[in-house]
């Protein structure tokens, strides 16, 4: 009897891999809408992103764009390639648009900024809410970059580098690096830093024994995984408290606020994890947001809450009446194959290898 195909077990694997990348997205940006309308959308009509969902798909295409630099030029730094994603963003926000020109309309020479797929998407130069630590940090952008950062601990440092998760366990500190960008608080850092590794045990747990497994297990074990995989410190102790929470007292409002009390990063971080334990089944979704919308600061822990369990269940999990009206939701799942598509095949090539896909250099400029 022949063993399994390698090349099906690859594509299941890839497969199974891009499900949940898109799950990832879609879900911190449902967190992210159905967070600040408290848990209510209204019963027709689009569903409007948020800020911490237009910076997080900056992020993605900073990276994206980070690696495509990497592979041509041989040497790249990370953390510049998506600052100047959050710049794209800000300039398109009307936010000091003539600095930004004065920092990026130079290199290279001659090419429109801002450059790259994403800056033509409408909704993403809308004014969504605030992000005043992102926005006060950019403002500085002609200072020397390790002097921009303020001293904020706010949650737009981790939800907007949620996505990081998607690209392995080695890019888990650069989530730190792309959240001191522009908040100095360690706090905020370490906070980034755990989601990654939290998202990443999601994003690898296996898949559910049959149709009728609700996949409960599934992510409560991917989530203690995760636990134990944190680095020690501040914040690995919360974390464990909230796990604790959710298996003896889910779904509780008083432990949601005790948790997560305020808008900051690490707050967002426990909100959304206390909620993902205490709705863990993929049919409790919908519940889940709900739940999380109700904390003092609800769009964070929402948007941790949807990352944490569209990435353990895939984007099949998620609200079908809900994703199809939000008015992001082509340009995240583009924003999520694409990473996938990245990571595991270069369509651009390399300084030595012809592109596959001729136009990815325009759409990711690696710069």
């Amino acid at each position: 009897m022949a063993g399994p195909d390698p090349q099906k077990e690859y594509q299941r694997r890839v497969a199974r891999m891009e499900c949940r990348t898109r799950g990832l997205m879609l879900g911190l940006a449902l967190g992210d809408t159905l967070g600040a309308l408290r848990g209510r959308p209204p019963a027709a009509g689009p569903l409007r992103a948020g800020a911490g969902t237009q910076l997080a798909c900056f992020t993605t295409e900073g990276l994206i764009r980070a690696m495509v630099r990497g592979q041509h030029k041989g040497v790249c730094h990370p953390p510049g390639v998506v600052l100047h994603a959050y710049c794209r963003w800000a300039a398109l926000q009307g936010i000091e648009v003539e600095r930004m020109r004065r920092r990026w309309v130079s290199y290279p020479a001659g090419r429109p900024w801002p450059d790259g797929w994403l800056a033509g998407v409408p909704a993403l130069a809308e004014r969504r809410g605030s992000a005043p630590a992102t926005v006060a940090a950019l403002s500085r952008i002609e200072d020397p970059h390790s002097r921009i950062a303020t001293g904020s601990r706010g949650c737009h440092a981790l939800v907007r580098t949620l996505p990081v998760a998607v690209a392995g366990p080695h890019w888990t500190e650069q989530a730190g690096e792309f959240a001191a960008l522009t908040h100095g608080d360690p706090a905020a850092r370490s906070a980034a830093e755990r989601a990654a590794v939290l998202l990443q045990h999601c994003l690898t747990a296996p898949g559910p024994d049959g149709p009728g497994d609700r996949g409960e297990g599934i992510a409560r074990e991917a989530l203690e995984k995760g636990l134990v995989a944190l680095p020690a410190g501040d914040g690995r102790e919360g974390a464990a408290t909230a796990l604790r929470y959710a298996a003896e007292q889910p779904g509780r409002r008083d432990l949601l606020a005790r948790l997560a009390p305020d808008a900051t990063a690490p707050s967002a971080l426990l909100g959304g994890l206390y909620t993902a334990a205490s709705f863990p089944g993929r049919d409790r979704f919908r519940a889940a947001l709900e739940f999380a919308a109700g904390a003092p600061d609800g769009g964070s822990a929402a948007c941790v809450t949807g990352a944490l369990l569209g990435a353990v269940h895939g984007a099949e999990a998620l609200p079908a009446d809900l994703v199809s009206r939000h008015e992001l939701a082509w340009a995240l799942d583009t924003l999520a194959r694409d990473l996938l598509a990245q990571i595991e095949d270069s369509p651009s090539g390399s300084e030595y290898v012809r592109a596959w896909d001729p136009h990815w250099w325009d759409r990711y400029p690696g710069w």
